[in-house]
C-alpha cells in the first residue's frame, strides 16, 4: 500500500540481498511484456476480466481517510478505470470522478449496471475519443488511449486511485506513465496505488 503525499507505504522487513536479486530477475523477465490496446478490448468483449471486483476495493475503503485528508468534493482520477464500483462509491460521497478506459463495453456496463443514465459525445480535443457523462452523478468517463489524455482535457486532480493500472501497462511504458500521472496531480493531490510484483515464470496471466 502506498499513499503519495501522505507517504504511507508497506515494505517487507525481510528484504535481503538474495530477495533483491530475485526481484531484479523478475523485473527483467517482465520488461519485454507487451499487450496491445486491442487485446484489452478483446478481453472485455469476451468477459475475460478477472481483475474486476464486484464490490468496492478494500484498500480504498481502508485508506479513504488518508486519501481525503479532511477534504470534501475531491476531484478523482481513475486511470484504466474499467467499470470499477469504486467510482460510484466516491461519487455518492459528493466527489467528482474522471476515468479513462479503452473499452466502450466496460464504460457502458458501468452506467447500466449502476442504473445511471448518461450522455455520450465526441471529444474535439481528443480525435476518436468519446466522453460518457452521468446525468445524476459527477462522473465523466473517457473512452480513449490513456496516453492521449492530459491535464489540458480535465485539469489536475486532488486524488488518484490507481488500482492495478501500473501493473496493467506495458513495462516499457512505465516512465511515460509516471510522467502522465504526475502531470495530473495538483499540489494537494493524494495518490493511492495498488500494485504487485510477481514471477512471470509462475504466473502467465494479466489479471491486474
Amino acid at each position: 500500500m502506498f499513499v503519495w503525499k501522505g507517504l504511507s507505504f508497506h515494505l517487507s522487513p525481510s528484504l535481503t540481498f538474495k530477495s533483491c536479486c530475485q526481484t531484479n530477475k523478475m523485473l527483467s523477465a517482465q520488461a519485454d511484456r507487451v499487450m496491445a490496446l486491442g487485446e484489452w478490448e478483446e478481453r472485455w468483449q469476451e468477459d475475460r476480466t478477472g481483475w474486476h471486483q464486484p464490490q468496492v476495493h478494500k484498500m480504498l475503503e481502508n485508506n479513504i481517510e488518508k486519501v481525503l485528508a479532511g477534504r470534501s468534493q475531491v476531484k478523482f482520477f481513475f486511470p484504466l478505470c474499467g467499470k470499477a464500483l469504486d467510482m460510484k462509491w466516491l461519487a455518492d460521497m459528493g466527489h467528482s470522478i474522471v476515468g479513462v478506459e479503452i473499452s466502450e463495453k466496460a464504460i457502458k456496463q458501468f452506467f447500466e449496471e449502476n442504473n445511471l443514465s448518461y450522455s455520450e459525445e465526441m471529444v474535439p480535443a481528443l480525435p476518436g475519443a468519446k466522453l460518457y457523462k452521468s446525468s445524476a452523478r459527477n462522473i465523466s468517463l473517457y473512452q480513449c488511449d490513456l496516453y492521449n489524455f492530459s491535464s489540458a482535457i480535465e485539469g489536475q486532480f486532488g486524488g488518484i486511485w490507481d488500482r492495478g493500472s501500473l501493473v496493467a501497462i506495458n513495462p516499457r511504458d512505465r516512465e511515460k506513465y509516471v510522467a502522465l500521472i504526475t502531470s495530473l496531480m495538483d499540489k494537494d493531490c493524494r495518490y493511492l496505488l495498488d500494485t504487485l510484483l510477481y514471477n512471470p515464470e509462475l504466473y502467465k496471466g494479466n489479471n491486474c
